[in-house]
């Protein structure tokens, strides 16, 4: 079993041994739950360490007591649960999951929860939300989803999808912890860890889509996809075109074209523009520095204000002054 190495210990949100006080101060960043001590407990010693990016959080938690805690469904977000130390019982709809160090747990937006801590249980969690996973999902498939993704609520952490998906997280928090990411500096780098840890978790934990995505293409991400991509994201405050893609990918043009539309049913520009969209709004919407409608198009790599608007409304339902107020 892994040390109880706290992370995000740079990040404390709070510390209490108050019931009432730790469930209110989850309930403002999770959802509002009930919080009961289980037979015999005589206090708490709560933890919570907290980052955010726009559309993901991670969180280091302990009780540091038996708790039994019922958030019922959790509605706007799904929310992945390793554990690091102890174990806890899970009920998720119908399903009974014991999380421990070989199991951790995935809850979806729309199914009821229960859960029991044990005394020793500190935990990673990892918060994705709803529509942010759901975007990442159709640009995956390549279409609209048939309905709500839903994953299994039993992630095996011994085999090679859970595996991925725990080492990834925990790259995270330690990235956090050395000041590397979710800092603010760099939110083009934030946004694209916020797809890729959506990502692994669609492509890794057997959900209701999982049949799509695997008929989606034979291979996920071959190489020369993951280097057009990796090209793209570096790039989008650049002016660059589908030549100097395609180069960077190391196929040819009408190649690179057949490759975004088999996965993602878009041309190479068109992920681009959308690529630069979600930097955008996510530039727009950051609630601790928010720019300009100027300042996030022209980060974004636009240079057209009237076009910017226009695009920004097609993909978003709205004017970008509306998410700027």
């Amino acid at each position: 079993m892994p040390d109880a190495h706290e992370f995000l210990g740079a990040h404390r949100l709070f510390q209490t041994k108050s019931v009432e006080e730790a469930r209110q101060a989850v309930a403002r960043k999770f959802c509002d739950h009930r919080l009961e001590l289980s037979k015999g407990e005589g206090g708490v010693a709560v933890r919570h360490n907290h980052v955010a990016g726009q559309a993901t959080s991670l969180n280091f938690m302990t009780y540091g007591s038996d708790v039994m805690i019922d958030p019922g469904a959790l509605q706007s977000f799904y929310l992945v649960q390793v554990p690091l130390t102890g174990r806890a019982h899970i009920h998720h709809r119908r399903v009974e999951v014991v999380a421990d160090a070989a199991t951790a747990t995935v809850l979806n937006p729309d199914r009821e929860t229960r859960m029991h801590w044990s005394h020793d249980c500190t935990k990673l969690l990892l918060q994705i939300d709803k529509t942010h996973l759901e975007c990442v999902a159709e640009s995956l498939i390549g279409r609209e989803l048939p309905g709500p993704v839903r994953f299994h609520p039993a992630m095996n952490l011994e085999n090679h999808g859970g595996r991925v998906i725990r080492r990834l997280i925990v790259a995270c928090a330690r990235a956090v912890d050395e000041g590397e990411i979710f800092q603010g500096e760099d939110r083009n780098r934030t946004c694209h860890i916020e797809n890729d840890l959506a990502l692994a978790l669609l492509i890794h934990q057997r959900n209701n889509i999982s049949h799509i995505i695997e008929g989606a293409s034979d291979e996920i991400m071959p190489r020369a996809m993951r280097r057009a991509l990796d090209y793209i994201h570096a790039n989008l405050v650049n002016p660059i075109d589908l030549t100097q893609i395609a180069r960077a990918a190391e196929v040819n043009v009408r190649t690179l074209q057949m490759g975004f539309r088999a996965k993602f049913g878009l041309s190479p520009m068109r992920y681009l523009k959308n690529a630069r969209l979600d930097l955008a709004h996510y530039l727009l919407a950051a609630n601790d520095d928010p720019v300009s409608v100027t300042e996030a198009a022209f980060s974004s790599g636009f240079s057209h204000l009237g076009r910017f608007s226009r695009d920004y409304k097609h993909r978003f339902g709205c004017v970008p002054s509306r998410i700027h107020r």
